[in-house]
């Protein structure tokens, strides 16, 4: 046995005509409960590894949390605290009050479990609420999840763009209210990578990397941030309300808002793809539109009150949600170089599960 920085080397042995065997670290054993005459599951991961575990040993204890609240906390931070308790991924939550628990508590719990993907209310006491995860640790792909994130952005980018042009009150609205969507699903997203993370057995069937991951959970990041810059534009249909825009303007931003969303599409499929060349293209496109923005910038030197301020916020958003694509684009690169698509012998690439069209 050779023993380094915390790892455990040990010697393929051959016993039989066929079998090979190696021994386990005694602590490893030990620690587990386990002994001889118990089973290991053995699951082969993509990079190569091989994870080892014994049977659930986990606990209802262990699979409980119970999440101490006063009633006087405010609601803001209190809802912050259940999504951080709902990322990291466990099967039942419970949330108790010191006393009874007030009315004004129970129905942010309860707005909670309405907006979350996958907590229901399991049972109520005058102290506490109980929520169940019914959908468990991978329901859903993470590429699936990531590619429906994007369709939902994407539309809330042009409906934004269709509510400024228009001034159209009940479209922004609706742009509003659907940001909850896009982000429940990152949310969600989170937390599947969370639990594949503390456990080799959930990643194991996803059939993602760790790197795999790690990229697709900043990816989501960046869709959330560009769902939240849709809102700001429709937002401005209140502070605009009436007041006339220069068709000059109203163009140059209706063009910016194109290419942004060509960015953004550009960006997954070299995400997909592993196309550096194309996702250097998008670096390109977002420095250029730099160029575009000091000129709408010089347009807009001479507006006024609202309509300044309207515009100027239109504008900004259309530039950060074009930088967001570009950091996109930069993260496609490193996963292109990090691993590169292997080439059959026929010259098509092979499936992968964790494609992710953009469309």
């Amino acid at each position: 046995m050779r023993s380094s920085g915390g790892f455990h080397g040990r010697r393929i042995q051959k016993t039989g005509g066929s079998t090979f065997i190696v021994s386990l670290p005694k602590n490893w054993v030990t620690a587990r409960g386990l002994g001889a005459g118990d089973v290991l599951f053995f699951t082969p991961r993509a990079d190569g590894t091989l994870t080892v575990y014994a049977g659930s040993t986990a606990t209802p204890e262990a699979e409980r949390r119970v999440v101490e609240v006063a009633n006087d906390m405010e609601q803001e931070h209190l809802f912050r605290r259940l999504i951080a308790e709902y990322i990291a991924g466990y099967p039942l939550l419970e949330v108790r009050t010191p006393g009874r628990m007030s009315a004004r508590t129970r129905e942010v719990v309860r707005n909670f479990a309405q907006r979350m993907i996958g907590p229901e209310i399991l049972e109520e006491t005058a102290e506490s609420v109980v929520l169940q995860d019914v959908v468990g640790a991978n329901p859903l792909p993470i590429p699936s999840i990531l590619r429906r994130e994007h369709q939902m952005v994407r539309a809330m980018q042009a409906d934004a763009m269709a509510a400024f042009r228009g001034r159209d009150a009940s479209i922004a609205r609706d742009v509003i209210e659907r940001d909850w969507e896009v982000d429940r699903l990152h949310w969600f997203l989170e937390k599947q990578v969370t639990s594949a993370l503390r456990d080799g057995r959930i990643l194991a069937t996803l059939d993602l990397t760790l790197p795999d991951c790690s990229t697709f959970l900043l990816a989501s990041r960046v869709l959330e941030r560009i769902a939240d810059h849709a809102v700001r534009i429709a937002g401005t249909v209140a502070i605009l309300g009436r007041e006339p825009t220069p068709p000059k303007i109203v163009d140059a931003l209706e063009r910016m808002a194109t290419r942004a969303a060509a960015g953004l599409v550009d960006a997954l499929e070299s995400l997909d793809s592993r196309d550096i060349a194309r996702a250097n293209a998008v670096l390109d496109g977002a420095e250029e539109l730099v160029r575009e923005r000091d000129q709408i910038l010089r347009e807009l030197a001479s507006k006024h009150g609202r309509l300044a301020v309207g515009l100027a916020y239109v504008l900004e958003s259309l530039e950060r949600a074009m930088f967001y694509a570009s950091d996109l684009a930069e993260i496609a690169i490193n996963r292109a170089v990090e691993t590169p698509i292997r080439v059959s012998e026929t010259g098509e690439p092979p499936a992968k599960a964790g494609a992710v069209p953009a469309g």
